[in-house]
Order: structure tokens, then sequence, then C-alpha cells
């Protein structure tokens, strides 16, 4: 498994802040909400072809982080300073 935390980022600029896969403007819900609906890998991978199967499994873990914790660390894509995302439940 990747570290979700090298290919996915917040920038408040991009996406309205939301998590998104670095480098890109396609977001991590967006994948999540692919994979919930059973669409597969190599699908998602041509309908965003930005993205690549790391970054898919990065989604993943990011989601089982957030699952596990609450809440995840991220960096901003621009910036080193981390931010604390709350989990809205």
């Amino acid at each position: 498994m990747p570290e979700w935390r090298e290919r996915i980022v917040v920038n408040p600029a991009i996406c309205h802040g939301k998590a998104c896969v670095r480098g890109t403007r396609v977001l991590i819900s967006v994948i999540l909400d692919n994979l919930a609906a059973g669409v597969p890998h190599e699908e998602i991978r041509d309908s965003y072809s930005s993205i690549q199967e790391l970054d898919i499994q990065a989604a993943l873990a990011y989601a089982a982080e957030l699952a596990r914790e609450g809440a995840a660390d991220l960096l901003p894509a621009e910036d080193s300073t981390r931010i604390r995302l709350p989990m809205n439940i």
C-alpha cells in the first residue's frame, strides 16, 4: 500500500479545499464513490486519465485512516503545514 500522504493533498485554491490526487483535480471522494459502486480500477483510470493505480490505492488507504482515526493529517499542496481534517459523521 502506498504512503497515501505522498499522493493526496488539500489546497484551498483547488477543489474548494477537498482532498484530491496530487497534481490533479480528481477528488478522493469521487474515486471512493466509484469503488463503492463497484466500478473496476481500470475503468476509473480510463475515466480519469490523470490518475494511476497507486492513486486509487492511496484513496483506499486514506479512507481506512479516516475510518480508523476519525480524522487524518494532510499536507497542503503548496505548504508543509499539516491540516487536521475532522471526520463528519
